[in-house]
């Protein structure tokens, strides 16, 4: 029980120091929305009609430490104001419309990743300096070292564009109105096909050489090398004894990645003008969207810290020597 305190207070105190820089980064960014509002309007809007812009989004002149407390008090409250670029629409209204695309997206392509690339990582190392590993080990290796936004953009031109069998952008066919119909599941799978395979794609080599490399270590461990003197099958061993331990590591980088989803895939989302919480996050910076900006990164920071403890828990469920610790 201590354990769990110590860390619940841990990650309390990491939340406050994030959400503090979160408070003064984009106070630090040259220019503010109701500046570029006002220069975008041109001759159309007095001048007059800048200082009730202002007093409107809440931009007044203030003190810094009040505005931190003000902004403390809207993190606790979960209250973010308007977004500027959304306007009406609150922080939380925009963030929970792209929510539901993020989750979709981000989180099917890190759950196929972590599967397939574990699995075969597990394979590759069973297997060793075979004809198996001599070719998935380097090609995941040279994979991983692509940008998304290369393979996204490759992934766009040859399916969309050359081949032209799948659509180059959005969630779904816009003229299909939203609701629990065949037309409208089917054309959502049909749209997140290129944007998942390749955020899975990029995804699966870091998953496969980190599970190999562990998997490699336990192969010749005491309690591997019992596995095989009692007569187990491969099966059993491979999975059971060795496969078990190896995936204490990946497990980390799996929680982050989950930790990660809540900010959405920005690169791929762009690419493919897919309505998730990235693309939002883009479209908040470009606008000095102050409210929306901070919105997002507090949910992605608290999805992060909640990802990461839930793994330090996972852990001593997966391995008893930290339960006997």
């Amino acid at each position: 029980m201590s354990f769990i305190i110590r860390r619940i207070m841990f990650y309390l105190v990491a939340f406050l120091v994030a959400a503090t820089i979160n408070f003064l980064l984009p106070r630090l960014m040259p220019g503010n929305p109701i500046d570029i509002m006002f220069a975008n309007a041109g001759n159309t809007m007095p001048p007059e009609a800048k200082k009730a812009l202002a007093e409107t989004f809440g931009f007044v002149e203030r003190p810094l430490i009040e505005e931190y407390f003000i902004y403390l008090k809207s993190v606790f409250s979960w209250d973010f104001g308007v977004s500027i670029k959304k306007y009406p629409l609150t922080v939380m209204d925009v963030l929970m419309q792209a929510l539901p695309w993020t989750l979709f997206l981000a989180g099917t392509s890190v759950i196929l990743a972590f599967c397939i690339g574990s699995l075969l990582g597990i394979y590759a190392a069973w297997k060793r300096g075979g004809g198996f590993d001599s070719i998935i080990s380097p090609s995941a290796l040279a994979v991983q070292s692509v940008p998304a936004l290369v393979i996204g953009i490759l992934t766009l031109y040859l399916f969309g564009l050359v081949l032209e069998v799948l659509p180059t952008s959005y969630a779904y066919d816009p003229s299909l109105d939203p609701g629990f119909s065949w037309a409208y599941i089917s054309s959502v799978f049909y749209h997140s096909l290129m944007p998942i395979g390749t955020l899975a794609f990029v995804s699966i080599g870091g998953y496969l050489i980190t599970m190999r490399n562990n998997m490699i270590g336990q192969l010749g461990e005491e309690h591997v090398v019992m596995g095989h003197a009692k007569g187990l099958t491969d099966k059993r061993v491979r999975y059971n004894y060795a496969a078990r331990n190896a995936l204490l590591p990946s497990m980390t980088a799996f929680a982050l990645s989950l930790g990660s989803v809540m900010g959405g895939s920005l690169i791929i989302e762009i690419v493919f003008n897919y309505p998730g919480l990235g693309n939002i996050l883009f479209q908040g910076i470009i606008a000095r969207d102050y409210p929306l900006i901070q919105g997002q990164l507090i949910i992605m920071t608290l999805a992060m810290l909640t990802a990461n403890l839930l793994i330090d828990f996972i852990y001593i469920f997966l391995d008893p020597r930290l339960r006997k610790a």
